[in-house]
């Protein structure tokens, strides 16, 4: 997978912000038109990009930027908060699964996410899950 360089944009100005917050407000359906056709985006797409117009209308700059699938160890450290030596005990425990590209170990970003809401799950007695896209703050740094 190639991934672009993230790409940023501007907060809309209010006269263009107020008209998308009350379009996103009243509707649940979002369809994307490319060259005047009409594209249904799956569910998880689609969630995306009304995020991303929420934000815009909320008066927010956005950056959209491609994410990798596989994650070295240090990758996989970072979006979970922990230290990269604690992840590769999770790896060797087997409590996250890895695959082995030559020596070099590769978490899957999906897996790292799951084991992620799993324990956030664990640490709120109350249930709530806090959303994947914003994990705690890292323990220690990458190594």
């Amino acid at each position: 997978m190639i991934i672009r360089a993230p790409r940023s944009t501007a907060a809309l100005p209010p006269e263009q912000a107020a008209p998308l917050r009350r379009a996103l407000g009243g509707s649940a359906d979002v369809t994307v038109f490319v060259d005047g056709t009409a594209h249904r985006l799956p569910g998880e797409a689609q969630a995306a990009v009304v995020d991303l117009l929420a934000r815009l209308s909320d008066g927010d700059a956005v950056q959209v930027s491609s994410v990798a699938e596989l994650l070295t160890t240090s990758q996989a450290a970072e979006l979970a908060g922990i230290s990269h030596s604690y992840l590769r005990k999770l790896t060797d425990a087997g409590t996250l699964p890895v695959e082995y590209r030559g020596s070099h170990r590769r978490l899957r970003r999906a897996d790292v996410e799951d084991w992620l809401r799993s324990q956030l799950r664990r640490s709120d007695p109350s249930g709530a899950t806090p959303p994947a896209s914003d994990p705690p703050a890292a323990e220690g740094g990458e190594a």
